[in-house]
């Protein structure tokens, strides 16, 4: 793949595909920019070069054409700031209209284009929506990683209309940071599994138990562990279908001489509210009517120091439901043991999701190797899936 930095942009409209689906308020502001952040530096490199750029994404999940919520203006007026300058907006991302506005800028200029989704061509792949799209650029960067691992018109149809095809910033990072984990980990070597489901992740850790040394698994998935051994886990979240999946890899762990460290305790709780009442107790013996929300005292420490112990660590997925406060200290534990590991020397990729949403609220971002802007790309890139946005790219 040829990166921006292997090319002039100079005199050049670049039509790239950035992932700005970020959060809004019911104000419409920005409550997390790191996905624009994270894209600033490919876009600052062509305006650099005296090109112009033509940016397009989605926001959310529209389901019947445009509605005002998912509406793209409403970042203009943080582009405008982060940039600089005067950010553009085509109310349409194709059309008559959108084409002569790309066709008059100049170099300097921006322009962002109204959300992709609000056309069910964008997701279907559609080949004339591409051609379309094509129709505004000089040349195509794909700078939106979290998308990757779609086939859609943006992210893999529209690169075989263009001579000049390149990878941006992100989308560099995020392959050689998840090579960095595959090919290149240093031992101790410790993934750290977390969420809700263990399907979710199935491939994942199937292929990790070839390559690490210690496999964390906390959050919701555990319960499914627990209770494929035999235990009591109350009202737990728990997916019946794969217990025996869970045994499975429990029996591979073995083989392999991995260490699979499931949480010794919960903190539990009688109710899903962050005011619920709360206790401590085994994962094996949860009490019927309750259920576990976060990892206990001792699964924190345990973690924390397998963590801290180790030279390469990939982390996906929080611990406990992280967005309550009174169910957070899990996440927050294995944040800081992340944190310190990295400090000590060893390579931290964070793997995009809610486990990027915690190390970014807690103010960690900068202090480990590598956060992902995008969860589900990067854990099929690691599954050893072709993304069909990366392969779109290659010569």
């Amino acid at each position: 793949m040829k990166s921006v930095d292997q090319f002039d942009f100079n005199g050049k409209k670049a039509l790239i595909r950035v992932d700005f689906n970020v959060p809004l308020n019911s104000e419409f502001q920005i409550t997390d920019d790191t996905r624009i952040r994270a894209a600033t530096p490919t876009i600052q490199k062509i305006l650099a070069d005296g090109g112009s750029v033509i940016l397009m994404s989605h926001l959310g999940r529209p389901k019947e054409g445009p509605e005002d919520k998912f509406s793209l203006k409403h970042l203009v007026p943080h582009l405008s700031k982060v940039f600089d300058r005067r950010v553009k907006f085509a109310t349409d991302c194709i059309g008559a209209e959108t084409e002569e506005l790309s066709s008059s800028l100049e170099p300097g200029d921006i322009l962002l284009l109204e959300n992709l989704r609000f056309y069910k061509e964008e997701t279907k792949g559609d080949i004339d929506f591409s051609k379309k799209l094509a129709r505004l650029g000089d040349v195509y960067v794909n700078d939106a990683f979290g998308t990757a691992h779609r086939a859609h018109a943006s992210t893999a149809v529209i690169a075989q209309f263009f001579t000049d095809k390149l990878c941006g910033y992100v989308m560099n990072a995020e392959i050689e940071n998840a090579q960095m984990v595959i090919e290149k980990a240093k031992k101790p070597f410790t993934a750290i599994m977390g969420g809700a489901k263990i399907s979710d992740k199935i491939l994942i850790i199937e292929r990790l138990l070839d390559r690490v040394d210690n496999l964390i698994i906390g959050g919701g998935m555990s319960y499914t562990f627990f209770k494929a051994l035999g235990g009591s886990i109350g009202n737990s979240l728990v997916e019946e279908e794969k217990l025996d999946l869970a045994k499975e890899l429990i029996k591979k762990a073995k083989e392999k001489g991995v260490n699979l460290s499931l949480p010794f305790d919960s903190i539990i709780a009688d109710d899903f509210n962050n005011d619920a009442a709360t206790q401590v107790v085994s994962n094996t013996s949860i009490p019927d009517g309750w259920m576990g929300l976060d990892i206990g005292p001792q699964a924190k420490e345990v973690f924390a120091e397998l963590i801290e112990n180790s030279s390469t660590i990939l982390w996906n997925g929080p611990m406990g439901v992280f967005e309550m406060s009174n169910f957070a200290k899990g996440t927050i534990r294995v944040a800081e043991a992340v944190v310190k590991a990295t400090e000590k020397g060893g390579f931290s990729l964070i793997g995009g999701g809610d486990s990027a949403a915690a190390i970014n609220s807690l103010g960690y971002g900068d202090r480990v190797s590598y956060v992902s802007t995008g969860g589900g790309a990067l854990l099929e890139y690691m599954e050893g899936k072709v993304l069909p946005g990366v392969a779109a790219l290659e010569d």
